[in-house]
């Protein structure tokens, strides 16, 4: 979930309500492993016919997109766009890119502030265009290990990738262009009382397929931000969520219960009886319901809320003393996050099978983790709470 050339398979859902062009719906499952959105918390019956796609999905090996081998940069180039043409600096992809790259320095100078040392940087481009910046502080004074991310991808949309998405015949012949734009980072602080985070905001479009008579060009944002904790605070779940609502309501008071609910139901570990990853927060997708410009300015909102959401609950914990067995459970649940992200998180996983940059794919696992047999927590303490919050979520703002 760290690499932008592998958020683009959780972009589109085939069953969108929208009036985009038949063609056009079908060259998004292309770029798409994730083609429906996560139900798990509610029991769903597929028909037969969808039962049997989602079985052909699974069975079939899926090629990578036409992405281009990353070639390393001894510093960040100002620019990961193309240069001319439709990326001027006026264009959606030159402002959102300059959105991430604004965030990912604000993000990143916040950390290093709060931790008293400094991320390292690696940068590459693609010879076609685009390309990436990491920055990974790694066994720092706070933090075990945390990397924020921004990468810019031109590629092509195999029709194969197509088919292996919806399980489904056709999908023409010819590749269909695409650009993508995002942000990602995860961060996980040394001490058990203090949470982990990660949050992406991506921003996608495709050109129109080939032979599609009058059908538009595509394009959507995605993104959210989410809690990870050992322990349950109440007040910092609160302060964690009601920083995110507040983002929301301030552009539709619909977001924050739909995209809470969106969360819940995504970071879920089905083999471990449905336990959600963390505490959730909100996450949403395949957004063009609404001119460009609106949903620019929610993305940037969003962005801009990780620090006030996140940054005070590691300053209040980063040093409150713990015991081996309070380290211990931290450690198990930094399992968990790996189970989740190696089994069920589809950029990862897509990630991993097409063979893209392993570095950045595995940027968003914890340095250390732990997996003890037959583990149950005690009944009644604070590791039965934060169990019980895990597989049931909460409410925790009005």
């Amino acid at each position: 979930e760290s690499h932008l050339d592998f958020w683009t398979v959780r972009s589109v859902r085939p069953d969108r309500r929208t009036s985009l062009h038949p063609k056009v719906k079908m060259a998004f499952a292309c770029v798409s492993m994730a083609a429906v959105r996560p139900t798990v918390a509610r029991k769903v019956s597929l028909p037969k016919s969808r039962k049997a796609a989602v079985a052909r999905r699974a069975s079939v090996p899926v090629r990578a997109v036409g992405i281009e081998q990353e070639v390393a940069l001894d510093e960040a180039p100002l620019t990961l766009l193309r240069e001319g043409g439709e990326d001027d600096a006026n264009s959606m992809r030159a402002r959102f890119e300059k959105m991430i790259r604004a965030a990912q320095d604000e993000i990143v100078s916040a950390i290093e502030e709060l931790d008293g040392q400094k991320f390292q940087e690696d940068a590459w481009t693609r010879p076609g265009g685009g390309g990436g910046i990491s920055r990974v502080l790694q066994d720092g004074n706070v933090f075990e290990k945390a990397g924020v991310n921004v990468s810019v991808v031109y590629g092509q949309m195999p029709p194969e990738a197509y088919r292996a998405a919806t399980g489904e015949a056709g999908g023409g012949k010819d590749m269909i262009p695409f650009f993508a734009a995002g942000i990602s980072s995860v961060m996980h602080p040394k001490n058990p009382m203090a949470p982990t985070v990660h949050f992406n905001y991506r921003y996608f479009e495709t050109d129109a397929p080939e032979g599609a008579e009058g059908a538009p060009r595509a394009w959507w944002f995605g993104g959210g931000t989410d809690l990870t904790p050992s322990y349950i605070f109440n007040d910092d779940a609160a302060h964690f969520h009601g920083t995110l609502k507040d983002v929301c309501d301030k552009h539709d008071e619909t977001f924050y219960p739909r995209f809470k609910e969106w969360a819940d139901d995504y970071f879920i570990i089905k083999h471990r009886m449905n336990e959600r990853r963390g505490i959730g927060g909100v996450f949403f997708d395949d957004m063009n319901d609404r001119p460009q410009e609106e949903l620019l300015a929610f993305a940037t909102d969003m962005a801009g809320a990780v620090v006030p959401a996140y940054v005070p609950l590691v300053a209040k914990h980063k040093d409150d003393e713990y015991t081996e067995t309070e380290k211990e459970w931290q450690q198990m649940r930094r399992g968990r996050y790996v189970e989740f992200n190696l089994v069920y998180d589809r950029g990862t996983t897509f990630g991993l099978r097409t063979g893209g940059r392993i570095e950045s794919i595995l940027m968003s696992l914890p340095l250390t983790a732990r997996w003890q047999y037959d583990m149950q927590p005690e009944e009644g303490s604070r590791e039965a709470d934060a169990l019980d919050a895990f597989r049931n979520p909460r409410t925790w703002v009005a």
